[in-house]
């Protein structure tokens, strides 16, 4: 290589790209560093938006300010990074033959070329805009720039709107729910599959709807949206597919993102099966002095292997400092893929997940076993709250493939602790005796984790069948020949109950009330309580005196996202 400083261009400044930068730079205090952004702002904290948008926070600034309160403008990047960043600057084209360039200036139309000696290509992903007619109308929105996020602020602080509608029940889609919601507008998120939160199993994805209508907001599943409204130009309202049309001022379209890839496959970068940019481990692309990362790049999954597309900050942070590296120190730093983890806040409730959900890994032939629980995070007397989860594993060889928890506790460590689980493949063995950080205020004596894996070991062991609130309803609902059986106190019997049919015998009276139990004992019994600990040890006595079909309502109560009697 030539004397000169190396030359390193990096193509957009949101996330992956400005971390890209900066670890270059620490690497390497004399390279020549140059950052293309398109939009005015850098470095934001897109995640951020929503609470913005929401008010949790008020100063716009502290979507694009350090820790230390500095406003990360080119200046900024310039003394503290000596980092040479171009905002409304626009990448227009890639020369691989002559390790160029061409970048305009928005508002000026000043056209000019950089050289560079590696490249980094951090172009993120748009906002899919489905062709429904009416989508250019003014009040139709995405969630995905700091603009979007002014205007939807506007919105919220003008006082002016009374109803919203966010198209798509995903992640963005419920933060942005919430955000509406706390603004003071009645807001109706459609989403066009049976289900909302399509990481989640329907069991669960169906209590967390049930918990966002408590807080005021819509849902309607089943059904996508097949015109936009307006007058003069401002929409008043959605026409769905089934005809029904709802008034409002806003709409949130938020059905996903797709990458931006154009100006890689201009340049003949390869690109892979998903539609992001192919990428080795070091975030190479088929070009070795090309380097991709970011919302633009493919992933690989690290337990099923297949690549998969993952739109998050967190990813593209992770990424853009191993590009950062590499850069610099080629094959220095690696990203060997991800488990998919994420995590969000819908009102007062998380929404926690890591890996597969039941649903997939079934759809990829895996033979698997599910444990559902429900409990406290932390003890009673430490005001604990609920945490719901579950958890999928492999039924061959015990690996854990996936885990998902929501409720009002702290789900976010679990689902992190269950991360780590399937980063390290391992097994629910391995879980049922996991020495984690045990302390009142943090968690029960055995850990939400724990308790999940050990009800796993039961079922793989044999020694607990279980049911998902789901099938027990089926069999309800078919009028199934089972006894089902409330294992609980009579004064909860009282407050809360789910009206199937079911008979009360407390666990503490039921070696003394055998006699009161189908004498045949092949008919299917399925116990529970209200997070059925005392369904299992019920179940478990049934099984001693002979009873053969024996059944264990998972999670409970608590798990139940039906209709109840009381």
């Amino acid at each position: 290589m030539s004397s000169h400083p190396l030359r390193i261009v990096v193509i957009g400044g949101s996330a992956a790209g400005p971390k890209a930068a900066a670890k270059a730079r620490r690497m390497d205090e004399f390279a020549e560093i140059t950052l293309i952004q398109r939009e005015p702002d850098l470095s934001m904290a897109s995640c951020g938006f929503p609470y913005y948008v929401g008010g949790t926070f008020d100063d716009r600034n502290l979507l694009i300010c350090t820790p230390a309160g500095i406003v990360r403008d080119p200046n900024f990047f310039e003394k503290a990074k000596r980092i040479n960043a171009l905002v409304e600057t626009e990448a227009i084209a890639i020369d691989r033959a002559e390790q160029t360039v061409t970048y305009r200036h928005l508002p000026t139309g000043d056209q000019q070329t950089i050289a560079y000696d590696r490249l980094v290509i951090a172009t993120g992903a748009k906002p899919l805009r489905p062709p429904v007619p009416g989508i250019e109308l003014q009040g139709v929105t995405t969630l995905h720039s700091l603009a979007d996020a002014d205007f939807l602020r506007a919105v919220r602080d003008d006082k002016k709107a009374a109803k919203a509608v966010v198209v798509g029940g995903g992640l963005i889609g419920f933060e942005v729910c919430e955000a509406l919601r706390l603004a003071g507008i009645h807001t109706t998120v459609i989403e066009k599959t049976r289900q909302i939160l399509p990481f989640l199993d329907p069991d669960l994805a169906k209590l967390v709807e049930n918990h966002i209508r408590a807080n005021g907001p819509d849902i309607i599943v089943g059904n996508g949206v097949a015109e936009f409204l307006g007058e003069d130009g401002r929409l008043t309202g959605v026409k769905l597919d089934n005809g029904t049309e709802l008034p409002c001022e806003v709409a949130v379209v938020s059905v996903g993102v797709r990458p931006n890839v154009s100006l890689a496959e201009a340049a003949g970068i390869v690109l892979g099966e998903t539609g992001g940019i192919a990428v080795n481990d070091y975030m190479q692309t088929s070009d070795p002095l090309v380097y991709a990362v970011g919302d633009c790049v493919e992933c690989t999954s690290l337990i099923t292997g297949a690549k998969l597309r993952a739109p998050y900050g967190d990813i593209a942070n992770l990424q853009g400092r191993v590009a950062g590296q590499n850069v610099i120190q080629e094959g220095s730093a690696r990203f060997p893929g991800i488990t998919k983890t994420g995590i969000c806040k819908i009102f007062d409730y998380t929404v926690g997940f890591t890996g597969l959900s039941a649903q997939r890994a079934r759809d990829l032939g895996y033979d698997i076993e599910t444990a559902t629980i429900a409990g406290l995070d932390i003890p009673g007397y430490m005001s604990g709250k609920l945490l719901i989860s579950k958890l999928v594993a492999d039924r061959t060889s015990g690996r854990v493939l996936g885990f998902q928890c929501i409720g009002p506790g702290d789900a976010s460590k679990r689902v992190a602790t269950v991360a780590m689980a399937l980063r390290g493949q391992l097994t629910v063995t391995d879980l049922v005796n996991a020495d984690l950080p045990y302390a009142p205020p943090y968690s029960l004596a055995l850990d939400h984790v724990i308790v999940a894996a050990q009800v796993m070991e039961n079922k793989l062991a044999g020694r607990m069948k279980g049911l998902s609130a789901r099938e027990v309803k089926q069999r309800v609902d078919q009028g199934a020949d089972c006894f089902i059986l409330d294992t609980r106190g009579p004064t909860e019997f009282e407050e809360l109950r789910l009206g199937i049919g079911e008979t009360l015998i407390p666990l503490g009276a039921l070696r003394a009330r055998l006699n009161e139990l189908p004498q045949d004992k092949d008919k299917e019994i399925i116990l529970y309580c209200k997070i059925s600990l005392r369904g299992y040890e019920g179940a478990a006595i049934l099984q001693a005196h002979g009873w053969r079909n024996v059944k264990v309502m998972e999670g409970g109560i608590m798990a139940w996202p039906y209709p109840r009697e009381k």
